[in-house]
């Protein structure tokens, strides 16, 4: 699967990325002979990418939107995608994302609030370390980058 790709891409047990540059037309046609490699070599390995799942996330102002096709399907632009339960848009802006960590959060602390007698520093304290703080801290350094 690696051999002749020019864009970056990762894998992770069945999930594959594909990034690219789209400066120009030359980015463009890198990336959409990128894809044709992947679908060559999910043909020759008697496999098939699942075009439900397959999007395009376009990113920049300057991007030029190229429409890219998987095999002779058009891949379907997306707005947003979550990636390792991470909410990235379009513009990179992490709003949405800070809001979904600070509702998963109330929500453990309430339970916490509701089902716990004890208002004690030393009941408390590993109740939100080992039940809040994971949340808010999940890949913090992606999300809301120093």
């Amino acid at each position: 699967m690696d051999t002749g790709i020019e864009g970056t891409h990762s894998k992770f047990a069945d999930d594959t990325k594909l990034e690219g540059v789209a400066e120009g037309p030359g980015g463009c046609s890198s990336i959409q002979r990128d894809l044709n490699k992947l679908e060559n070599w999910a043909d020759r390995n008697l496999t098939q990418f699942n075009e439900r799942t397959c999007k395009v996330l376009h990113l920049g102002r300057n991007n030029p939107m190229h429409q890219y096709m998987l095999g002779t399907n058009q891949l379907i632009s997306s707005s947003a995608e979550k990636d390792l339960r991470v909410l990235a848009d379009n513009k990179l802006i992490m709003n949405h994302q800070c809001n979904l960590t600070v509702k998963k959060t109330n929500n453990v602390l309430g339970c916490i609030n509701k089902n716990i007698a004890s208002r004690s520093r030393e009941v408390i304290l590993p109740l939100y370390s080992a039940l809040v703080r994971p949340h808010v801290e999940y890949l913090v350094v992606f999300w809301a980058p120093q």
